[in-house]
């Protein structure tokens, strides 16, 4: 602790709840953001098919929050609210109008849970992944923290060398590694 009078007094970090989507985006960015910031994973992906591929990701996310000793919260697993929301999207091409509504819904649960659970700012390492574009992501983030009153921390999270330091992080860990983005529609190609 800091005597009185002293210069350098140690700066509290505000609380951020990282929404994370697998192991794999978990395994860089939270110990990054963590020089800064008081992390929280946050696994909320009603979107991921099958249930045993939701069990899958889900350890994966936990294990890397336990190696890098960050605390883990696990939203509900409810798919039918997300099928819900991507009604008469079915057939739209990955990357379309599907995912934009798929991430407007997540974004939307966690910065709603964030600001309830007295979180300073949340993030999310959807933009990590080479096809999720941070011009589409993170507007959708802003947008959710304005409406609830909570900041978004935005960034392309891939973008210099973070995609590289991602998939060496994640393969010296061992994390296990998915072959589609998640939903039952992405897994058609």
């Amino acid at each position: 602790m800091p005597r009185k009078g002293h210069f350098f007094m140690d700066k509290k970090k505000s609380k951020l709840l990282l929404h994370i989507c697998c192991g794999v985006c978990g395994a860089w960015l939270p110990e990054m953001l963590s020089t800064d910031y008081d992390v929280a994973f946050y696994f909320f992906n009603p979107n991921i098919y099958p249930q045993e591929e939701y069990g899958l990701r889900r350890d994966a996310a936990r294990g890397v929050a336990q190696t890098l000793g960050m605390r883990f919260i696990e939203g509900a697993y409810e798919p039918q609210a997300w099928h819900a929301a991507v009604k008469g999207l079915e057939n739209e091409l990955e990357g379309g109008r599907r995912c934009e509504v798929c991430f407007d819904f997540r974004l939307q649960i966690t910065a709603r849970y964030a600001k309830e659970n007295g979180f300073d700012i949340f993030a999310s390492t959807l933009t990590i992944g080479r096809n999720k574009r941070g011009e589409v992501i993170n507007p959708i983030g802003e947008k959710w923290g304005k409406h609830f009153g909570i900041k978004f921390l935005a960034g392309d999270w891939k973008k210099q060398g973070g995609q590289q330091e991602t998939d060496k992080k994640s393969k010296e860990m061992g994390v296990y590694r998915q072959n589609y983005c998640g939903c039952v529609y992405s897994m058609r190609g």
